[in-house]
């Protein structure tokens, strides 16, 4: 049985130990295009700090509120949307930054960018646009992030008066690439999203008519190594989802964590784990992690009845998890490379298998009991013919349909498949009801 690691206290530096200007160089410092000096009398800000402001006003991070994670935001007041856990990922990210000795600005402004790609209805719109747009390149939530950070967000130009998005530094975007590759060295796809959906689609990070901002933020960098500022984002993703949504469902009344007593039950959650997230895991291991999450303290005795409590309980339980899950990676990293902060690319992040198949098992609860009920199954489906008939209807009418931005986007075009692109770039920054509202505006058929 795995004992839960004691918290662990930010690492003690000497008093001349590296600041932040000596751990990030100036290439990791450097923007896509230099920018003036602010005036002298600004608040001095680091640039990193900066990178995270300009994320944090962007549009489409507040389009996050009104974009699916699990279930629909407009299903209920209390479930996450994408801008809810954006921000719960970027709060476990900081904290787990501030032991391992990076940035924790870098870490936050990935964080809270790592969804900004998501089109309207989550995972599921995500597999539609990327079949729709297989003439231009396909579609991917994280290449389309880079594409917004580097291209579609307004906020700088170059010489040319092209827009460059929200120009970062090349260290924060190099934090914000999940998937450091291009649609033809991807992996094959295998297993589930957090959603429920199907992976079907190749994950990659960057879009060919964006390679020349991407080669430039990867300079240097060899192969697929990502930076350990990504990996940090990455984990926190994945600790925030798995947690959360078993809170979500546990609070909507879909989830009753007792029913896990029964040795069946248990089985039945660890047949959904192998298939969409842990493949080779086996029983005695899941049994282990089981054991081990239960005999956390705050883990419920009672079934959720509502009641403040209740729920106080229950935050206590996720509290509880989201700090177990981070002391052991923190306690692991720290062990294979001692007290030196850790940046870009000098260290990996260190995931103990027991934490990977306690996650892994919470990700699965919340998929057998949630993401395969056949309400949801059926909103799914329906989901992806609206988007299917709106890109459709969109290409038809033409450019006099989209926005001014994504108009001029497809009158600069020099081919179909550049319109196809300005189309999808369209569709995938609106929000849930958005897409409903254009669909009924451009693809609903008369009477």
């Amino acid at each position: 049985m795995t004992t839960p690691p004691p918290s662990l206290s930010l690492p003690s530096f000497p008093a001349d130990s590296p600041t932040w200007t000596d751990l990030y160089d100036e290439a990791a410092r450097e923007r896509w295009v230099a920018e003036p000096a602010k005036r002298v009398d600004a608040p001095e800000r680091t640039p990193f700090e900066r990178d995270r402001a300009r994320v944090v006003h962007s549009a489409s991070l507040r389009r996050l509120a009104a974009k699916t994670q699990v279930v629909g935001p407009q299903s209920d007041d209390f479930v996450r949307n994408r801008l809810t856990h954006s921000l719960e990922v970027a709060q476990v990210g900081r904290d787990v930054a501030h032991v391992l000795g990076c940035h924790p600005d870098v870490v936050e402004t990935a964080a809270l960018a790592h969804d900004l790609g998501h089109p309207p209805f989550g995972h599921n719109g995500e597999r539609v646009l990327d079949e729709l747009a297989a003439a231009c390149g396909g579609f991917e939530g994280n290449a389309q992030t880079l594409r917004l950070l580097t291209r579609l967000e307004a906020k700088s130009v170059d010489a040319a008066g092209r827009s460059i998005g929200l120009n970062l530094t090349r260290a924060t975007l190099d934090a914000c690439t999940k998937y450091p590759w291009p649609r033809e060295e991807a992996p094959t796809p295998v297993g589930y999203h957090s959603d429920g959906s199907a992976q079907r689609g190749a994950k990659f990070g960057v879009y060919a008519d964006d390679a020349e901002v991407f080669a430039w933020l990867r300079r240097d960098v060899p192969g697929r190594r990502r930076c350990v500022e990504a990996q940090v984002m990455d984990f926190a993703d994945d600790v925030a989802y798995s947690v959360h949504d078993v809170e979500d469902g546990v609070v909507a009344g879909r989830i009753d964590l007792a029913w896990l007593e029964s040795a069946e039950e248990r089985r039945a959650v660890g047949e959904t784990v192998r298939a969409w997230y842990l493949p080779d895991v086996d029983d005695g291991a899941l049994e282990e992690a089981y054991a081990a999450l239960r005999t956390i303290g705050s883990w419920p005795e009672a079934a959720y009845d509502g009641s403040r409590a209740a729920l106080a309980s229950l935050k206590n339980l996720t509290s509880d998890v989201i700090g177990r899950f981070c002391g052991s990676v923190q306690h692991a990293t720290r062990a294979a490379y001692g007290v030196a902060p850790l940046v870009r690319h000098s260290a990996d992040l260190v995931v103990p298998d027991s934490t990977l198949v306690e996650v892994g098992l919470l990700k699965g609860i919340a998929a057998h009991y949630v993401m395969r009920a056949e309400d949801r199954l059926r909103l799914m489906e329906r989901q992806r013919e609206l988007l299917g008939e709106l890109v459709g209807a969109l290409t038809e009418v033409g450019p006099d349909a989209l926005e001014a931005a994504f108009r001029d986007d497809h009158d600069r075009a020099t081919d179909d498949a550049g319109r196809l692109r300005a189309v999808i770039d369209q569709v995938a920054s609106l929000t849930d009801a958005s897409a409903v509202a254009w669909h009924e505006r451009w693809a609903r058929t008369p009477g």
